[in-house]
């Protein structure tokens, strides 16, 4: 039950996720990447430092500035790269980080995932590529290039969390990677790019839904359901973001998804389901089998 529970969270975390992308690129024509990145992990990090102020161990700083660092690199190639390739190019870029999350562990970690993940996840990425990629010949720009970074960074980081979430307690973890992360951005915004900000009510909606929700919430979700269930599942789990990405862009804009796209869609959810009823019935335990070691 605590896998389900564990599994079910990461999905609404993956809704959160998915809902945002096309806010982020409205706001990001009113706001620079790194300052907006500062304002999100700020708020985020002064949300979590209330509610989480006396949970935070000692044990847990160590993997929670290196949580962290992952985290606020990862968030700047994606940001960077939105600015600089289409929204469904970096989803499907960025998506990449599933494929390299049972590479990852079994490497880092010695995570063997089992053979049905494994197919769940050559699936769901099949989906993505069909979902998000146009017909013809790929070409990859620099924007590209950053959202392909992101997705090697993100991946590193939900291996992170998978390994350190069961030891040293998620509060902590949740605390200490966004602090580091609002730490980051507010260091790092004035030398890499020119200020440039003018308020008005999308970059407002963005910071604060993206800070509470995409952050704050979303990040603690995250630590405490990956103690309950494997690196590879939360990325398989995640493989849905582009198509609630879509859903909300059909929602909000009236996009609408061509066969091609809809076949991707369908196949994002197969690979998902088959892990998840593949998992229930033969009984297989949802952690990855390497026990993790603090640092």
């Amino acid at each position: 039950m605590k896998s389900w529970r564990g599994e079910l969270a990461l999905v609404g975390v993956t809704i959160i996720w998915g809902s945002t992308f096309v806010l982020v690129k409205s706001a990001l024509s009113d706001v620079s990447t790194f300052f907006f990145l500062a304002l999100r992990f700020t708020v985020a990090a002064l949300a979590l430092a209330v509610m989480y102020r006396g949970a935070i161990r000692s044990a847990g700083i160590r993997p929670g500035l290196f949580a962290g660092a992952l985290l606020f690199t990862a968030y700047l190639f994606q940001t960077r790269g939105l600015e600089l390739t289409t929204p469904s190019k970096s989803a499907f870029l960025t998506g990449l980080s599933i494929p390299m999350v049972p590479l990852i562990g079994s490497l880092v970690y010695k995570n063997r995932p089992r053979l049905f993940e494994l197919a769940g996840i050559l699936i769901a990425t099949l989906g993505m590529a069909l979902m998000t990629l146009p017909a013809g010949k790929f070409e990859m720009s620099r924007g590209d290039f950053l959202s392909f970074l992101c997705a090697v960074t993100f991946a590193l980081h939900i291996v992170v969390i998978s390994h350190y979430s069961p030891v040293i307690g998620f509060q902590t973890l949740a605390v200490v990677q966004v602090a580091t992360a609002a730490a980051l951005g507010i260091v790092s915004f004035p030398f890499f790019e020119p200020l440039r900000f003018h308020l008005s009510g999308t970059v407002a909606a963005a910071v604060l839904v993206t800070g509470l929700l995409a952050t704050a919430l979303a990040f603690t979700t995250m630590a405490w359901a990956q103690q309950f269930t494997s690196a590879t599942r939360a990325a398989l789990i995640f493989a849905l973001e582009p198509v609630i990405a879509w859903v909300t862009s059909y929602l909000l804009m009236g996009e609408r998804l061509p066969a091609r796209g809809k076949l991707g869609a369908v196949a994002i959810l197969a690979g998902v389901l088959l892990v998840e009823f593949k998992s229930a019935g033969s009984g297989a335990s949802a952690r990855d089998p390497a026990a993790p070691v603090p640092l």
